[in-house]
């Protein structure tokens, strides 16, 4: 009779123990519980609870029964709150519901971000903008709703956490748990015959298992394996990351600061609260927290694609600047580019926006110069056509002697297309630069108290100058050019130099490396959790009736996987080359009907349906 290799892996019940075909049902019942107990922890994830009628259970007559049953009472609801609190399902809602609570923060405006816009809203909005206020959703992100589910999922992630951590350290202190009494009752298993004996079955697959990166070790007949603990480290390591995201998160908001600063090429900056043209902060930030140093733009760039399909395009967009770090820094260069800040600290400095400054001199009815200064004006599209306001507000006089302001409404452009065209400008770089100014006289408003934007003109207590023809006097001037104010009033001279400015915007978000890190490993934990399976092996190897050794492979895993299968088949494959099967006797019994055996039990943990 031919040898028979019979490694095949079986996936259901098997047919009950060879040794034990007489077995009673009190040995059924055994073989039950061994199972489970080989198939527990292979999660640390909490049993689920459900609520009974009472935690009190019976209550003796008398106060003194009636204080002992109110207090298990008490103790069981705060237990099973706080089994709720911790379960995943609570978990997942309130991850939810903190995602729900975030979408207004985006929607509407927010008092941390844009007084004015929260402002105008409530002007526009009557009706709601007052129960938005009592919502807090004008403040999402410090109201008290928002807090309450962020701090209950913080709470909830770390009392999940916590225990599995130990339980999860206790299993790795361990060793896998012994073989089940019934190996066939696993969903994977497989055996065959071999002339080979026991002890040495056993060390062959103690040491291929060690090999195959199993935690294996001999327990009496049969040798116990297990694998797959990074499953639960990815799991662990995804809670932690997203405490680590929370925490991170939260501290950013509460002591990160955000402002931004206008500067012209040739002048500096320190970092003071005073030197920002608007600045925003967390609730807990303080003026300390700002980093000292300063820094002077000594040159901005700016070149463009003068043609194809991306004419205008910015080709190169950067500032040269000086910086030092510290009242007694030593100076240092940098060239900051749009996605290239320079980092001082934990604060970042960001190159945000570009314009053009002109430089213009402004003479009184003496001809003394009153003003003469670069004005940075705004964009008000992609080629830099630019507006804002020239003010003068102090040491001018007319040719009369009496004392006024003076304004100008200017228009910038980089490259005026010339007579006949719109007054915009055709390309973003300084080809043919023009300044266009509007003259009025009077009182600028600027000493009401009211604070008022330096690039608009408050014309409310302005008036026009006029030309010879009784029109408004405006005109356009090239560099070098001067507009002659009537009646010797005096004149605005746009100089040959042409400045350019750079808008920079400093940030300080103290958790961002932080919430980076717990980005990256809340993804490559729930990647592990996902794709890697924790299962357990066993072989056992006895001497049959016949004196022929009998080998028994079976596995496990926690929930049901085509791949427990197929790596046992493996594994069997490669034990049965070292340990051969011979051919079955004659006197073999092949069709006993076997002993009804209990119902298999599912690892803990496992998925059922």
């Amino acid at each position: 009779m031919s040898t028979k290799r019979d490694t095949d892996v079986r996936t259901e019940g098997g047919n009950g123990d060879r040794g034990d075909r007489n077995g009673t049902g009190d040995t059924a019942v055994r073989d039950a519980g061994d199972l489970g107990a080989a198939g527990a922890q292979l999660s640390t994830a909490p049993r689920e609870t459900f609520m009974p009628g009472s935690f009190g259970g019976a209550r003796t007559p008398g106060a003194t029964g009636w204080l002992a049953w109110t207090g298990r009472e008490v103790i069981g609801w705060a237990r099973w709150i706080w089994r709720q609190l911790t379960s995943m399902r609570v978990a997942l809602i309130l991850l939810f519901l903190l995602s729900l609570g975030a979408i207004p923060g985006s929607l509407i405006p927010q008092s941390g971000t844009d007084e004015t816009k929260v402002a105008d809203f409530q002007a526009r909005h009557t009706t709601i903008g007052p129960i938005y206020e009592k919502l807090g959703l004008f403040h999402v992100y410090s109201s008290a709703w928002f807090s309450a589910i962020y701090i209950l999922l913080f709470i909830s992630l770390i009392g999940c956490i916590v225990p599995r951590t130990w339980q999860f350290v206790g299993q790795l202190r361990g060793r896998p748990p012994r073989a089940p009494r019934l190996l066939t009752r696993l969903p994977a298993y497989t055996t065959w015959r071999t002339e080979a004996g026991p002890e040495e079955v056993r060390e062959e697959a103690l040491k291929l298992l060690k090999k195959r990166r199993f935690r294996a070790h001999l327990d009496g007949d049969a040798v116990a394996a297990e694998k797959g603990y990074l499953r639960e480290v990815g799991n662990l390591a995804f809670h932690i990351a997203l405490i680590v995201m929370l925490v991170a998160f939260a501290w950013g908001q509460l002591f990160k600061s955000e402002g931004n600063k206008l500067i012209v090429e040739g002048d500096g900056f320190a970092n003071t609260l005073t030197q920002y043209d608007d600045f925003k902060s967390g609730s807990l930030f303080d003026t300390d927290d700002l980093e000292p140093f300063s820094f002077v733009l000594e040159d901005f760039e700016g070149t463009y694609e003068e043609t194809g399909p991306n004419k205008g395009t910015p080709r190169t967009y950067q500032a040269k600047v000086d910086y030092s770090v510290g009242a007694d820094g030593a100076e240092q260069k940098k060239t900051v580019k749009v996605n290239e800040p320079l980092d001082i600290d934990d604060s970042k400095v960001y190159l945000t926006a570009h314009g053009y400054a002109p430089v213009v001199t402004v003479r009184d009815g003496k001809g003394d110069i009153v003003y003469q200064q670069a004005v940075p004006l705004l964009p008000l599209d992609s080629n830099v056509t630019s507006t804002g306001a020239i003010k003068v507000m102090d040491g001018y006089q007319d040719a009369k002697g009496k004392q006024e302001q003076l304004g100008f409404q200017a228009f910038f452009l980089p490259a005026y297309g010339g007579d006949g065209t719109a007054v915009v400008s055709q390309f973003p770089a300084l080809l043919n630069p023009v300044l266009n100014l509007a003259a009025y006289h009077g009182d600028l408003g600027v000493d009401a108290g009211l604070p008022q934007s330096v690039y608009q003109l408050e014309k409310k207590n302005m008036k026009e100058f006029k030309n010879s023809k009784g029109e408004q006097l405006r005109e356009n001037l090239k560099p070098g050019e001067t507009m002659r104010l009537p009646n010797g009033a005096g004149s605005i001279t746009f100089e040959k130099g042409v400045k350019e400015w750079a808008n920079f915007q400093v940030t300080r978000q103290p958790g961002a490396g932080w919430a980076l890190a717990g980005a990256f490993g809340a993804i490559f934990g729930l990647a592990a959790s996902l794709f890697i399976q924790r299962r357990r092996v066993w072989v056992r190897a006895v001497t049959g009736p016949d004196g022929v050794t009998v080998v028994e492979m079976a596995g496990l895993g926690r929930s049901e996987s085509a791949k427990v299968p197929e790596e046992l088949g493996v594994l069997a494959g490669r034990l049965y080359d070292m340990a051969p099967g011979v051919p079955d006797t004659p006197d073999q019994p092949q069709n006993e009907t076997p002993t009804p055996e209990p119902p298999a039990v599912p690892a803990e943990g496992a998925e059922t349906k």
